[in-house]
């Protein structure tokens, strides 16, 4: 058991530092630059902060579950320079996604990152579309690693009767994610009924109730 968990940190070390390599953010210009979060200054990342410690590159997030008792029965926890300072122009971080069994982390894109994910344990159907409407699908399980290419619409699906969990990697400190279905019909200022209706060959009373299962709770 040692021997395994061991393996599997290494993995998630490598996840990292490729990540890393690979960036899609812009080349740091020195060797620590922790955001400062409260700053009003806005620039493209965050501002530097005076007063850094350790804490500001060390974090807890991932080490537990988090909890699925939601409407699409998954969690999301991201790792990013939001919650982590010190991974300002670093250009990479992490989220853990839980899901109960059936869990769905619904289709959705990551504009400023490639995602590798890495199964803690379950088995989970991926996949992601190209721009030729083409589904690269696949079902991965404990140990395996799936990549979602930077910018198209992809989906994790827990069919299985007991949870699943991984670790995703984004060669970005602050990926962005853009969940379609949320986009689409909870957007505010609304986007036109008629748009919708059109663009999704459905009535405008249907666009109307997608709508009230996405408004603001």
């Amino acid at each position: 058991m040692a021997t395994a968990a061991v393996c599997r940190m290494l993995v998630i070390m490598a996840i990292i530092l490729v990540a890393g390599r690979v960036s899609a953010d812009p080349d740091m210009l020195q060797d620590i630059c922790v955001a400062d979060l409260a700053s009003a200054v806005k620039v493209n990342g965050f501002v530097c902060k005076s007063n850094t410690s350790a804490d500001d590159f060390f974090s807890t997030l991932l080490a537990n579950p988090g909890s699925t008792n939601n409407t699409f029965g998954s969690l999301v926890t991201g790792a990013n320079v939001q919650r982590i300072p010190g991974l300002n122009t670093l250009g990479v971080s992490l989220s853990r996604i839980d899901y109960a069994p059936g869990g769905l982390n619904p289709p959705h894109t990551h504009p400023r990152a490639t995602e590798i994910v890495f199964v803690l344990y379950g088995e989970l159907e991926v996949g992601f579309i190209t721009t030729a409407n083409v589904l690269y699908s696949k079902t991965i399980k404990n140990g395996e690693i799936f990549v979602f290419p930077r910018g198209l619409v992809h989906f994790q699906k827990n069919n299985g009767i007991v949870p699943a969990a991984v670790i995703a990697a984004f060669n970005s400190q602050l990926p962005g994610t853009q969940t379609i279905s949320t986009t689409l019909f909870g957007a505010s200022p609304s986007v036109p009924d008629n748009v919708l209706s059109k663009a999704f060959q459905i009535t405008i009373p249907e666009v109307q109730n997608i709508k009230s299962k996405f408004a603001p709770k």
